[in-house]
């Protein structure tokens, strides 16, 4: 079996290490990994090498099932990142390569939120100020208080993802309710788009190909392109990668926030938890 050699699987041994001799629940076991749905998990082959990103229809169900349809009709394929900054995103999905073009499906409306109830509890959530953030799966995200819940009609509360690094947020012009096809990978931080952007998925591998794209604004020829977009259902068994995510609400997991919080003290966030995964 080969492991994924990303940054979230250093951080995982360095939790494991740090916590193990401690307690033996901080050395992840099975059911400390979940497989995410292959119909929700996006195959990004690039000129750079390979993308995996995990998408979240419970936070976006609108924008989610416009990218798998996109995906599956090949809207993708070819298509360049033709806005790149380099501590900032890489925007891609128009068919114009320019950021002037879209898909011949209508705009979509925002969901820059979602509604969550008791269904649907944070994991490892911890407050700020008098919100709660933590994980949603794999997605970063802030909640008003599940307090708030029991005053509210359908007894949820306004929850929202939150832009960091390896997150996926749909593009739009000046009109909230713009969005089409292009949409963008973080590559770095940036909680100026919570609340004002949707985030919709994230990077679960290929984090380094993606702040490895020729950067510009817009980028010079020739351009780094998406080579083939493809649902993980969608691609041959032979050739299909096997994933496996470390489940947020696990123990593993736990501990390895934990380690994060003693390391940043008060300036923590969930942006800086990467969330280990293999890949083989």
């Amino acid at each position: 079996m080969k492991l994924a050699t990303t940054a979230a699987a250093l951080a995982l041994a360095a939790a494991a290490t740090s916590f193990g001799a401690a307690s033996a629940q901080t050395v992840p076991a099975a059911s400390d990994w979940r497989t995410p749905d292959p119909n929700n998990v996006i195959v990004v082959e690039t000129n750079k090498g390979r993308i995996i990103a995990e998408l979240y229809p419970e936070a976006a169900p609108n924008h989610v099932e416009r990218v798998r349809s996109l995906v599956k009709s090949g809207f993708y394929n070819g298509l360049t990142f033709f806005r790149v900054i380099g501590d900032f995103m890489a925007q891609t999905g128009d068919p114009q390569n320019t950021g002037m073009g879209g898909s011949d499906q209508p705009n979509l409306t925002a969901e820059f939120t979602f509604r969550r109830g008791a269904d649907m509890p944070l994991a490892e959530g911890f407050k700020v100020g008098t919100n709660e953030a933590g994980w949603w799966k794999s997605l970063p995200v802030t909640s008003q208080n599940s307090a708030l819940a029991v005053m509210t009609a359908d007894r949820k509360v306004a929850t929202w993802g939150n832009f960091c690094s390896g997150v996926l947020g749909m593009a739009r012009a000046g009109d909230p309710d713009s969005a089409n096809s292009q949409f963008f990978f973080m590559r770095q931080a940036n909680a100026s788009l919570d609340k004002t952007y949707t985030a919709f998925g994230r990077v679960l591998s290929g984090l380094d190909v993606v702040r490895a794209i020729k950067t510009g604004e817009p980028v010079p020829d020739p351009q780094d392109k998406m080579i083939s977009v493809k649902l993980l259902a969608d691609l041959p068994a032979d050739k299909r990668p096997s994933i496996q995510v470390m489940d947020t609400r696990s123990a593993a997991f736990k501990a390895l926030v934990v380690k994060r919080q003693g390391e940043m003290g008060g300036g923590f966030t969930n942006c800086d938890v990467d969330v280990p995964v293999q890949v083989k």
